[in-house]
């Protein structure tokens, strides 16, 4: 009786074992396929600019997946600043002591980023698609296809941006930042 009921433990650890293997497991695939890290300087961010934090998020997801490296085009860090954009954000924020190398710094990127976002959510009449259109297209080119649907009497919609990768873009983020509130939302206060 004694060894049947040390079976039953035994048997009941490796099971407990195993559920916890596979629920670490999970959690990894899940942060695998939506990462997020330096969460307290999104939610520091996202409140100063008064954005919500898992926009923040699902742009650095799709700029870098949180891996900051510099594109080909030379934009740097998480948010992938172009060092222009950065200068001219600097300016406008009254930022005097702004280099290029700082774009490095997470806390910088980040600040710097989420004060573009702002801009362009301002430019935009709080419209995230046209704000993400141009984070990503170039705010000259948005206001050419606005231009464009508004001489025809239209709005423009994702589906009218001419750029596929801009258009992908904006749909990517989208559906990143609802992914980033369902699953994050607890972490990132949004």
């Amino acid at each position: 009786m004694k060894r049947g009921l040390a079976k039953a433990a035994l048997a009941a650890v490796a099971a407990g074992a195993v559920a916890l293997v596979l629920s670490l497991d999970l959690r990894h695939e899940r942060e695998a396929a939506l990462p997020l890290a330096d969460t307290a300087i999104i939610r520091t961010q996202a409140a100063a600019k008064h954005l919500d934090p898992a926009l923040i998020a699902a742009v650095i997801d799709a700029e870098t997946h949180f891996e900051p490296r510099p594109s080909t085009a030379g934009a740097q860090g998480l948010m992938q600043l172009l060092p222009s954009t950065a200068y001219y954000l600097a300016q406008l924020s009254g930022g005097t002591t702004f280099n290029a190398s700082d774009l490095a710094a997470p806390a910088v990127n980040i600040a710097y980023g989420s004060y573009y976002l702002r801009y362009l959510l301002d430019l935009f009449g709080g419209n995230e698609e046209l704000a993400l259109a141009a984070y990503n297209g170039g705010v000259a080119n948005v206001e050419r296809w606005l231009g464009r649907a508004r001489s025809r009497g239209e709005t423009l919609t994702v589906e009218d941006i001419p750029f596929p990768q801009t258009r992908e873009y904006v749909r990517t983020v989208m559906a990143r930042q609802q992914e980033y509130r369902s699953r994050y939302g607890d972490v990132l206060g949004s």
